[in-house]
């Protein structure tokens, strides 16, 4: 019977020291979990509003692209913060010292260190890309041999998504070069083919004719900044002669633009008599001295023989 009540005592001492600990810690472990969450909530529209105040023209692509970077990063840290200040809280809570724990950290920090070259190189480059804006989410680039559209950058990584919807993670210490296909504003350069026979400054007015079409269409002119710039007659080709052109578009849009205009410059070509050749060759059988040239044989053969 003493056993009993002593095993009663015992189970209702620990009773009360739970309940005791529980409203003396526990409840303010539970509100600081709650405010660290709600911290968390506020700190991703703050990074994204923070931005956008400071400029009115909410429509501006280049801006989104600046606020969409910047605004990740900096949720990215914030939310670093407050998870970090939570854990420390609480663990003021359970009585723990922080100081060791901060010491050993501190010196397995630095073994890791030794270790991870990769990483801090990764850290470096990152900050030099996003303080030096090279790359923003949205922007079409060419990094590490890969080319896509960016969804996403940070001190770690870029992250690419390719017109076949491949997703290529790149390491930022891996990039040596970044291409940026969007940066402020877009180019497409035309190489344009046509015969020999061609009049190349009949080419030249059907060329403007038709980008001058296409910055009249509703769904193309607010694409196109420019009227087209034609560079001129570039180079011959084995079978054709190569003019230049290049016409400048808002970001991202010049293939599109470039598509609509190669199929309406084929039309106007068909219907003003342009020929765009195929490869084909010229034989010269040559000329001596005198200007006789040898004799060529042909031999005509019916193909239903």
């Amino acid at each position: 019977m003493q056993e009993s009540t002593g095993g009663l005592m015992d189970f209702k001492t620990y009773s009360e020291t739970a309940l005791n600990w529980f409203l003396a810690s526990g409840i303010k472990i539970l509100i600081i979990i709650i405010l660290a969450f709600i911290a968390l909530r506020f700190a991703k529209r703050l990074s994204l509003k923070l931005f956008l105040m400071f400029r009115r023209d909410k429509e501006d692509i280049e801006f989104k692209k600046n606020v969409d970077t910047l605004s990740s990063l900096l949720h990215y840290l914030l939310a670093t913060v407050i998870v970090g200040v939570a854990i420390v809280m609480i663990l003021d809570e359970f009585k723990i010292e922080i100081g060791p724990i901060l010491a050993a950290a501190g010196i397995v920090g630095i073994a890791i260190g030794f270790g991870a070259q990769y990483l801090v190189q990764d850290i470096i480059s990152g900050f030099f890309i996003l303080i030096e804006n090279q790359v923003r989410v949205g922007d079409v680039i060419q990094a590490a041999g890969k080319a896509g559209q960016v969804e996403k950058v940070n001190l770690k990584m870029i992250v690419l998504r390719d017109f076949a919807g491949n997703v290529h993670y790149i390491r930022n210490g891996m990039i040596d070069v970044v291409t940026n296909m969007t940066k402020d504003y877009s180019r497409y350069v035309f190489e344009i083919g046509v015969a020999y026979r061609e009049d190349v400054d009949e080419v030249f007015e059907i060329i403007r004719e038709v980008d001058e079409d296409l910055r009249k269409d509703e769904k193309y002119k607010n694409y196109i900044l420019e009227p087209i710039e034609v560079m001129g007659l570039d180079k011959f080709d084995d079978s054709a002669l190569i003019i230049k052109a290049r016409t400048k578009t808002v970001p991202i849009k010049q293939w599109s633009v470039a598509r609509e205009f190669n199929r309406r410059m084929k039309k106007a070509f068909d219907e003003r008599g342009i020929e765009i050749p195929f490869p084909h060759r010229t034989i010269y059988m040559g000329q001596d001295k005198k200007g006789d040239s040898p004799p060529v044989n042909v031999n005509m053969k019916n193909s239903n023989d």
